[in-house]
């Protein structure tokens, strides 16, 4: 094996020496001064990728809804989906691995995975709207053209947009055009053709404020309007012409904050959208005539999405099996109401997209949606034509929230329902999330999908005999993917409970499992 080249290249991509990354659910994300040796590397992995699967790997170049200071990277595997576990496992390695042991670290992943060197390799990269993306990019190509590997840089493009052009090169042209047309005209084509059932909408029913968190989303919402042809009234906000990346506005701003972001203009009863910074994920919301706002999160788009889905299978006289997939952050009211009203099947997996994504494939259709925003419908089976426009419209590669947006706004639109009609389906439980520091986050240990504590000894009891005191109440606690924290859940009767329930769980975690710093406050 002839390592010539990237030990050239290498060289002007030098790792500061100490420095220690992860790769976890969302990639390598940090400071973006530190990524350059990072992503000259993941160059490098995404390349071998390529040779052992003989198809297309995608590198998107994002911090998602991180500072715009800051910078990261994914990689995609072939079908569009997150690499597998073993790989993300070498990508920490190589990421870590000081630069005099490059080479051998190299060599050992060539050898591990048997891969033929002499195979071609064809690498897609994208990139966000951070100033830091042009340079970091360019280290990506550096690290696939120094083992021989071809590249496509799509340039600007939001992270579903390259999971969609991945798959579709890998499959060949089955399930799309690869250019950034080819995906506006895939859904907008889709969209078009569901909203004819919908002939009656007034234009205020057409009309959707959405906030693009000042990234990318903005800019390829602008692309993508024409082709919408009017249906879809977008009245756009950061749109990135002046306000700074997720500052203060996006879907995680918005589902933290639990209020508006700045720079929009909501009228009363207005339905309104946010995306984060690189269009994967989204929320929904709207303020009352009191002034009142209202979230709709992740748990109300699935269920507004899957009761949709399952209507049409009843009409469609198919028996598929449709579930949906929830992580223990799911409002305890959802749960009920998908269950005990709709009769619809749910299954609760462990935090993170991979879990919910790969639980979603054991189903005919599996709809997932993290309360966050992130999420899609997987699996689907194709049967039937009414389903299909419907499959056409859903990037079932990855959670992208241009396509859920038009998800969301076809059902609206068939069923006759206003933002206040859906966000009345159920009503959430009062619900607290807070975050104890302690010594060393592997000290918990969960199980049951996270929802119970196996370590420390006593935490779990603990937490049982706090939740007995209250009304419709339940709470969990799990250690942080990316910091010493641990994050407590819970959920009560009123909020003045939920709080309780919260800061007593946190007192005990405090107590147990060695928090670090003054004892956790009471919130009232």
């Amino acid at each position: 094996i002839d390592l010539r080249e990237v030990s050239q290249k290498s060289k002007l991509h030098p790792k500061p020496e100490g420095l220690a990354l992860q790769y976890g659910t969302a990639g390598f994300r940090t400071d973006a001064k530190h990524l350059d040796h990072i992503m000259f590397r993941m160059g490098l992995l995404a390349t071998l990728r390529s040779k052992k699967t003989k198809s297309t790997i995608g590198v998107m170049v994002t911090a998602s809804h991180n500072p715009e200071e800051d910078n990261g990277v994914k990689l995609i595997d072939p079908m569009g989906e997150m690499v597998t576990a073993v790989w993300e496992g070498y990508a920490t390695q190589l990421a870590n691995t000081e630069q005099d042991s490059l080479l051998k670290e190299l060599k050992d992943i060539i050898e591990k995975e048997d891969i033929d060197m002499s195979e071609p390799a064809s690498i897609y990269v994208g990139k966000d709207t951070r100033p830091s993306g042009a340079s970091l990019s360019r280290a990506v190509l550096d690290g696939v053209s120094s083992l021989g590997g071809k590249t496509h840089d799509y340039g600007l493009v939001t992270t579903p947009q390259l999971h969609y052009m991945v798959c579709c090169c890998n499959t060949h042209g089955c399930y799309g055009s690869p250019t950034v047309e080819g995906y506006y005209q895939k859904l907008s084509q889709a969209f078009l053709q569901l909203t004819q059932n919908a002939s009656n909408r007034t234009d205020d029913q057409k009309r959707l404020l959405v906030d693009g968190a000042n990234g990318i989303g903005a800019l390829k919402m602008r692309e993508m309007e024409p082709f919408l042809r009017s249906k879809l009234q977008v009245v756009l906000s950061n749109d990135s012409s002046s306000g700074k990346l997720n500052h203060m506005c996006g879907a995680d701003y918005v589902k933290v904050q639990q209020k508006a972001p700045q720079g929009m203009n909501m009228g009363v009863g207005e339905c309104c959208c946010s995306f984060d910074g690189d269009a994967d994920r989204i929320v929904y919301y709207y303020t009352d005539s009191k002034g009142c706002f209202h979230l709709l999160d992740g748990d109300k788009i699935a269920t507004l999405i899957s009761t949709y889905l399952k209507e049409l299978l009843t009409q469609a006289g198919l028996n598929l099996q449709i579930a949906v997939v929830q992580t223990a952050y799911a409002n305890g009211s959802s749960t009920r109401y998908l269950e005990d009203v709709m009769k619809v099947a749910v299954c609760c997996t462990k935090t993170g997209v991979k879990h919910l994504h790969h639980a979603a494939q054991e189903y005919d259709i599996g709809v997932y949606f993290e309360a966050n925003g992130h999420g899609t419908v997987s699996s689907l089976k194709r049967a039937v034509k009414l389903l299909e426009s419907t499959i056409n419209l859903i990037n079932q590669t990855v959670g992208d929230a241009i396509s859920d947006m038009l998800v969301i706004e076809t059902v609206l639109a068939i069923r006759g329902m206003s933002v206040q009609d859906w966000h009345a389906i159920y009503t959430d439980l009062p619900n607290r999330q807070l975050k104890v520091t302690v010594s060393d986050r592997r000290v918990i240990d969960t199980t049951d999908a996270e929802r119970r504590a196996v370590t420390p000894e006593g935490l779990q009891d603990a937490i049982d005999s706090l939740v007995k005191k209250y009304k419709t109440a339940r709470s969990f606690v799990r250690p942080s993917g990316t910091e010493d924290v641990v994050r407590v859940y819970a959920e009560a009767d009123t909020q003045e409970n939920a709080d309780r329930l919260a800061h007593e769980v946190s007192l005990a975690v405090y107590r147990l499992a060695e928090g670090v710093g003054d004892e956790p406050k009471p919130l009232h």
